[in-house]
């Protein structure tokens, strides 16, 4: 009996460890990807997984508009997923709360590579040296503009106030063609988001450390007077995306601000948003003539800024770490195709190669096609330049609050439209730069 009785412990050891193995084969993935075909994708993807190492992936849809509740009840009660696909905004506040496994995220981004992914993805999920997310993918705004006009023209292109200035002076003719079509719509996030991407150009933020501290008021009243300029040479009336999106692609606009998934949209591939630059809904004259600047510079700012929204897979303090890391590593290696395939014109490369080569995923992602009605690669789109001001726009991506550890102040800003309302008053004369710059800094003190 003495030996029977340790050897039944033994028994139902080993079987509580098998049990607990088996268990712990399996991993939870949260992903805001939850349209039937993009969850297709990363089911797929799972599988390739499994195959792989024998780890089964379940691929948990959220809604992005729950995510954040969602996280914080399932910290609560200890029973978050092993990983989480999720938006900037979160990192930070994860990380002070404990959420995400800083340690793990950086093991992940260090095996990798730092120096394989783009600087300015890294540096919005640093936390006192580390990386508390791992960067997949973004997308940056752009300056999209005509670039058959400005070569014949003797234009640079417009990277710069200075450039952009100086092109819609030369171009702005109406009603044949406007030199810009600016954001004036006051309540439309749209604006909020040019507005944000004017003001990083020029090194101008109302953030600091301890919050909400107002603007520099020398670089904001720059700012403020270049986006009279542009919204001057923009048609009258409310604008937000849809006008912008519209005159360009009626040849009547010389340069927009836009998101990259107009690039679909601009090449006729897609049925609900065609060009109308010429008879053919179908045709790429018009992504023939286009360039894009994703970096542009204010005269306070030689360096320039990108407005970036970057998106990160998250491992989570209750992790399986090892197989979560597995898992990351192997969304952003072998699986980094599948994973940019979701949505190629929103999902940049944040991770560009590898040691072996430094343009690997890169190159795989021009090759990967976008389009909704009609489907075709990037490379046959746009030419390389095109191609390598998109990516590379991610190096010097920035956003309001991100490098103060002040993004959910940043975000209160943006909400709040008072940059908006007042821009807006400076543009229909209504004071002048100086006293919007002070207005301005006087309502976000009250936030």
């Amino acid at each position: 009996m003495s030996i029977l009785r340790p050897l039944g412990l033994m028994t139902a050891a080993a079987m509580m460890f098998a049990a607990q193995t088996a268990a712990a084969e399996t991993i939870r993935f949260w992903t805001t990807e939850e349209q039937p075909e993009r969850l297709a994708k990363q089911q797929a993807l799972a599988q390739e997984f499994e195959a792989k190492t024998g780890v089964t992936v379940e691929v948990i849809p959220v809604s992005e508009t729950d995510l954040g509740k969602r996280a914080t009840a399932a910290f609560a009660a200890n029973d978050l997923p092993d990983v989480i696909y999720h938006t900037l905004q979160y990192v930070q506040p994860w990380a002070e709360a404990g959420i995400l496994d800083i340690d793990a995220n950086t093991e992940a981004v260090e095996e990798l590579g730092l120096d394989t992914f783009a600087p300015g993805a890294l540096a919005m999920a640093d936390v006192d040296g580390d990386t508390a997310a791992v960067p997949v993918d973004g997308w940056t705004q752009m300056v999209v503009y005509r670039k058959d006009l400005f070569e014949a023209a003797g234009l640079s292109a417009p990277d710069s106030y200075a450039d952009i200035v100086a092109a819609v002076e030369k171009l702005h003719n109406p009603p044949e063609i406007y030199g810009f079509v600016a954001a004036t719509k006051i309540d439309e996030n749209f604006m909020s988001q040019v507005l944000e991407h004017v003001l990083l150009a020029n090194g101008a933020t109302p953030m600091s450390a301890d919050g909400i501290a107002g603007f520099e008021e020398q670089r904001l009243v720059e700012a403020l007077e270049f986006y009279k300029t542009i919204a001057k040479a923009s048609p009258p009336g409310e604008l937000f995306w849809k006008q912008s999106r519209e005159l360009y692609f009626a040849g009547k606009a010389a340069m927009i601000i836009w998101s990259p998934f107009i690039l679909d949209e601009l090449a006729g591939l897609r049925d609900s948003a065609p060009p109308t630059i010429n008879d053919d809904p179908t045709s790429t004259e018009l992504a023939s003539k286009t360039g894009v600047v994703t970096t542009f510079a204010g005269p306070s700012n030689p360096d320039g800024a990108a407005w970036a929204d970057i998106r990160y897979f998250g491992v989570t303090s209750s992790a399986d770490t090892d197989n979560a890391i597995e898992f990351v590593k192997f969304s952003m290696t072998e699986g980094y195709g599948q994973t940019l395939s979701i949505a190629p014109e929103g999902k940049f490369p944040v991770r560009r190669g590898d040691d072996g080569n430094p343009d690997k995923y890169v190159e795989l992602w021009s090759t990967l096609p976008v389009g909704v009605d009609r489907k075709a690669p990037l490379t046959e789109l746009y030419p390389p330049e095109v191609i390598d001001s998109i990516v590379t726009g991610l190096d010097s991506a920035q956003r309001w609050g991100v490098e103060e550890g002040q993004l959910s102040a940043a975000s209160k800003v943006v909400n709040s439209q008072v940059i908006n309302q007042i821009t807006r008053r400076f543009i229909d004369d209504e004071i002048s730069a100086a006293e919007a710059a002070k207005a301005i800094n006087e309502e976000l003190g009250k936030l």
